[in-house]
């Protein structure tokens, strides 16, 4: 009887395999992929600094069997245990690359080339590797250019997880759970902490906010988190500068008096006004320049330069001259915007907040507070595993938040 060939392949992983439940994951992933595994050699850490180890081999019935579930287990932080160079494959023409192509994670990665190992720059998802010079920098397939050297397989590519750490405190406290009232003042108070310790250390913080925040009348709040030198730069759609505009000048938002939460006749008018307003002043640092603007969360950008990038949508009334209706040009603003950023609040938006996670490296914490607790656990549904969850009004977490940081 004629025995099948078996395809094998050694891998290792280190770290806090087993808080993380990483372990876990691996096996699982094994398994549904009908392959196996034979575990070489496992080391538990019985400290807080000391990490696990394992070595093992994965045996497939075939080429293709094996190469996926490398795949997924180099994306969970195991290495093969071989050591040689990346593959590099040359792209034959703009916005395309080779099928084998190693698709990135939001984890730091490391890739190696000419026997050293390059730090992957500019991390994020769902990008590829190109190798320029002496330097691996993500890029996203449409800026790919023919003669671009592109990592294929996963040879020579290592990733490094945020492992889970044994310590249990700081934020710990988060899950995605619903969070009770006292769930949400412990939750503000450690954020708050956090944003402090960030900006005396020199930190950026991001904030991405939906239209929400001036419907909720949490834009006052805001606006003290920008006076207090607290946000870095605003990532946001037309909506929320239109109805901050229309709060400005008219009292409302959605033709709502935010005073008395009525409606008021003939408010439904008062964006496209306010919209009018800006586009005949030329913009909002115009109108702020022209006196035109004077109040408001687009009021306090303008004056304390604090950056902001507005996306537009095919739904935008308008849009306002400052906004970006070009898809690609806006994905790269915010993407250049969050360099550096050690923070993100996504306040009550998720289309931009999820397009925001999809761009960060897995090192840079993201605060999702939204009142559905659905797009709160989305963004970690969707990859972003750093991002923490706080379900409530937007308009009082900015409240509370705004309340702990005078404090």
């Amino acid at each position: 009887m004629t025995t099948a060939p078996v395809y094998s392949e050694v891998v290792e992983a280190e770290g806090h395999l087993i808080d993380s439940q990483i372990l876990n994951v691996v096996f699982d992933t094994v398994v549904k992929h009908a392959a196996s595994f034979d575990v070489l050699k496992f080391d538990i850490g019985r400290s807080n600094d000391e990490a696990s180890s394992i070595a093992m081999r994965i045996s497939a019935p075939s080429q293709q069997i094996l190469g996926e579930v490398l795949e997924e287990l180099v994306a969970l932080g195991c290495r093969l245990a071989d050591t040689h160079d990346a593959l590099l494959r040359t792209a034959d023409r703009d916005g395309c690359v080779p099928d084998d192509f190693y698709s990135t994670t939001n984890h730091k990665t490391l890739v190696r080339v000419g026997g050293q190992w390059l730090d992957v720059e500019r991390q994020r998802m769902d990008a590829v590797i190109v190798i320029d010079g002496e330097r691996a920098v993500c890029r996203k397939l449409r800026d790919v250019r023919i003669g671009n050297r592109v990592v294929c397989g996963v040879g020579g590519v290592r990733v490094m997880p945020e492992f889970q750490d044994r310590d249990r405190h700081g934020f710990a406290f988060m899950t995605n759970e619903i969070s009770s009232e006292r769930r949400v003042e412990v939750g503000v108070a450690r954020i708050a902490a956090m944003i402090q310790d960030i900006k005396a250390s020199g930190g950026r913080i991001a904030v991405v906010a939906g239209p929400v925040v001036v419907h909720t009348g949490g834009a006052a709040y805001f606006q003290e988190l920008i006076r207090g030198g607290y946000v870095d730069v605003v990532l946001a759609g037309n909506a929320l500068a239109v109805h901050d505009v229309e709060q400005a000048f008219f009292g409302t938002s959605l033709g709502v008096d935010l005073n008395t939460g009525k409606a008021i006749e003939g408010g439904h008018r008062h964006h496209m006004r306010a919209i009018n307003t800006i586009c005949r002043a030329g913009g909002l640092k115009q109108a702020v320049e022209q006196k035109v603007l004077t109040s408001g969360l687009m009021y306090e950008c303008v004056t304390h330069n604090v950056e902001f990038v507005l996306a537009g949508s095919i739904r935008d009334d308008g849009p306002l001259p400052d906004t970006i209706m070009d898809l690609r040009v806006a994905q790269d603003r915010y993407a250049d915007a969050l360099q550096d950023v050690k923070l993100v609040l996504a306040l009550s938006s998720m289309l931009h907040g999820i397009g925001v996670g999809n761009m960060l490296p897995s090192w840079v914490k993201v605060v999702c507070v939204d009142i559905n607790p659905a797009v709160v656990t989305k963004l970690a549904d969707r990859g972003s595993s750093q991002t923490i969850g706080i379900v409530t009004d937007v308009g009082l977490f900015l409240h509370r938040l705004a309340q702990k940081l005078k404090a």
